[in-house]
């Protein structure tokens, strides 16, 4: 996965054109329980419209909840739209439906853009009914919920997560000469390591040990290994600049020297994906990646001998990840915020949380879901394990928009289009100037 970064767009007019579209899908909507329409009897069933993008078993573990959510709940019924596309940037039509007062009761939706709809004005405030139904006892990792909070105020319930890994071929480790059982832990060690496992004939690399960029090789992943923050909390101030943020990246554009770029890009470029991808095929012999990672291994390159790690840091200790996910939001102007706060209640809670994990694979937001399903497989056991030092994207207004300006930073910078400390001012500034509009 690189699961995340697109952008939310959205005139008056395909507003308008949308959410004439969109009218039917909620039509049959009831009022609120308890709250009988008129010439309806009490105790009617309220039906809650539910919006996701999810396929396959993702879309499957969905199916599931709810099915077992309406077997409990005989009073709501739950119906499920796929709106194609929709999350990770893409909510065109669910921002539609909330401008033009016509938005389903409920949305899957990504955490990490709760701060930016939430700073607009775009979802229901949950903090009232989650302090009531004691939420905190859920047991949530308290990076999902941070990620779920913009300004003090609950505007998400947490579903599934996942952190970040150093993968190495266990194989390639033995052909040269590099213990199997004991990775990198520092970023010299790292690099040792990459040095001894890359073949290149000429320009063109046959296997390279390592790519810092590559995968999940995000800003925000070295940043954080090397003990930088991006955020500041007492000031509301983006830090991107923060000196070991640049330390990281001045790493990155030192890596990109050593191996020169464009003979990297031109590797990069040609890689493929699914089973053709370049730590599958043993032409990328390292990669920092997430659990998702393990269901191609499990379904292309079974016989893989691979292992994974915590990411290296400079010092070879105080190792972090970074995680993200997904949530169940109620968007502002929902017919039914009673029903719709019940279903995701559920589904994010404890039973709804297994019955997802059971069904994907995917890491669960609660801890105790995880430690009863991921204990015997020792690779997602690795990824449950490093989960309680992860960081989150910072909740701010324009948090898309810091995203895409470090991953433009990081890009520029191992081209040599600007030094990484003048390039990450450049990205404080911008998105400080956007947060203070």
């Amino acid at each position: 996965m690189n699961k995340i970064s697109k952008r939310v767009a959205g005139g008056l007019a395909l507003i308008w054109v949308i959410t004439g579209a969109l009218a039917a899908c909620s039509s049959n909507q009831a009022d609120k329980p308890g709250d009988p329409a008129p010439g309806k009897p009490e105790g009617k069933i309220t039906t809650i419209s539910f919006w996701h993008g999810t396929k396959d078993t993702e879309k499957e573990g969905l199916d599931k909840i709810i099915k077992a959510f309406n077997e409990k709940n005989p009073d709501i019924k739950v119906e499920a739209t796929f709106i194609a596309q929709q999350g990770e940037g893409q909510n065109e039509k669910l921002l539609a439906a909330i401008a033009g007062g016509n938005p389903p009761d409920v949305a899957y939706f990504d955490r990490f853009e709760i701060g930016s709809w939430a700073a607009r004005g775009s979802l229901t405030d949950l903090t009232d009914r989650a302090t009531a139904d004691n939420i905190d006892s859920f047991d949530y990792y308290p990076f999902a919920k941070d990620e779920a909070t913009y300004k003090d105020r609950l505007y998400g319930l947490p579903m599934d997560t996942d952190s970040r890994l150093l993968y190495y071929n266990k194989d390639q480790f033995k052909e040269v000469g590099l213990d199997p059982e004991n990775p990198p832990r520092t970023i010299e060690e790292l690099e040792l390591a990459a040095e001894k496992l890359t073949k290149k004939d000429g320009k063109r690399f046959e296997r390279i040990g390592f790519i810092p960029w590559y995968d999940q090789g995000w800003i925000y992943t070295w940043g954080w290994s090397f003990g930088g923050d991006f955020y500041d909390k007492d000031t509301g101030k983006v830090t991107a600049e923060d000196p070991k943020i640049v330390e990281a990246l001045q790493w990155m554009v030192d890596y990109a020297k050593k191996y020169n770029i464009e003979d990297v890009a031109a590797f990069t470029d040609s890689a493929g994906s699914a089973a053709e991808n370049p730590f599958l095929t043993g032409q990328l012999s390292m990669t920092v990646s997430g659990p998702w990672r393990t269901s191609g291994i499990k379904l292309y390159k079974p016989d893989l001998n691979y292992g994974v790690a915590p990411i290296p840091t400079p010092t070879g200790d105080n190792f972090t990840t970074w995680a993200g996910g997904w949530s169940f939001i109620i968007p502002k102007g929902a017919k039914n915020e009673d029903a719709a706060w019940e279903f995701i209640k559920f589904a994010a809670g404890k039973e709804g949380q297994k019955i997802y994990s059971e069904t994907t694979g995917n890491l669960a937001s609660i801890k105790s879901v995880n430690d009863e399903l991921h204990k015997d497989d020792p690779i997602m056991k690795s990824f449950k394990d490093i989960l309680p030092n992860a960081h989150h994207r910072p909740v701010i207004s324009a948090g898309s928009l810091l995203w895409n300006e470090l991953a433009r930073a990081r890009d520029m910078a191992i081209h040599e289009k600007g030094t990484p400390q003048e390039l990450l001012e450049a990205v404080s500034k911008k998105v400080n100037d956007e947060i203070n509009k």
